[in-house]
């Protein structure tokens, strides 16, 4: 991504410097596997596309899937312009209280103990307030780094949302302000007791994989599937 939108921020991909820890950020257990340089929280963010947002509705706390992107040091997820979530982050003075979550699952660690099986991963927690885009530039920006999260290239491939469309769509931003990265890398961690244990110990390694395209039953047959799917 390297969209620049309306607020003045731009997308890096080599940012220097560190988030500030605060009580929220700072985790309560395995406090050494924390990072709050920008580069691992940015590589993160930006490898994934589906994100968990999380806020309180009447009382009780709701967490919602969808998808996202990150243009420089905001995060961006869309909806329907009747959406909960984003009704609130437009009406709300000063918008909604949220927290944003990501994770990537790189490995099963799986010990001789049930106690000790674990995951190998990378998860970032953005807590802040979200609040409505209203300016259409920054929203077509956030729209087009949405698409080319998931597919690379595709926004300059498609037909742009048309103002009827732009109508129907709420977008929300959250800034990066309060954020922490939490990582776990690394063999499983027996008890000298157990080494002995006749149980296999090891890593199972996790990864995203994607399929051949398949094409729509109404595609033209003479449209080639794109280098940029093709590179997935």
């Amino acid at each position: 991504m390297t969209a620049t939108p309306a607020t003045g921020t731009t997308q890096s991909t080599g940012t220097t410097g560190a988030y500030e820890p605060t009580d929220r950020t700072v985790p309560t257990r395995s406090r050494d596997r924390a990072r709050y340089d920008r580069d691992t929280v940015h590589a993160i963010l930006d490898e994934a596309y589906v994100c968990h947002l999380g806020f309180v509705r009447d009382g009780a706390p709701v967490v919602l899937p969808t998808l996202f992107a990150r243009v420089g040091e905001s995060l961006y997820m869309h909806g329907s312009t009747g959406s909960r979530p984003l009704l609130a982050a437009g009406r709300t003075d000063p918008g909604l209280p949220v927290c944003v979550t990501v994770t990537h699952v790189d490995g099963l660690v799986l010990a001789r103990s049930a106690f000790h099986h674990s995951l190998n991963y990378r998860s970032v927690v953005v807590h802040g307030t979200a609040r409505q885009v209203t300016d259409e530039d920054e929203c077509r920006t956030a729209l087009d780094a949405m698409i080319d999260a998931v597919a690379p290239g595709r926004s300059g491939d498609v037909r742009p949302a048309n103002a009827k469309e732009l109508a129907a769509t709420a977008v929300i931003r959250v800034d990066l302000d309060e954020v922490s990265a939490k990582l776990r890398t690394g063999p499983s961690s027996d008890d000298a007791e157990d080494l002995g244990l006749p149980h296999w110990a090891g890593v199972v390694p996790v990864g995203r994989v994607y399929g051949t395209p398949v094409p729509a039953a109404d595609l033209d047959p003479g449209i080639a599937v794109p280098d940029y799917l093709t590179a997935l």
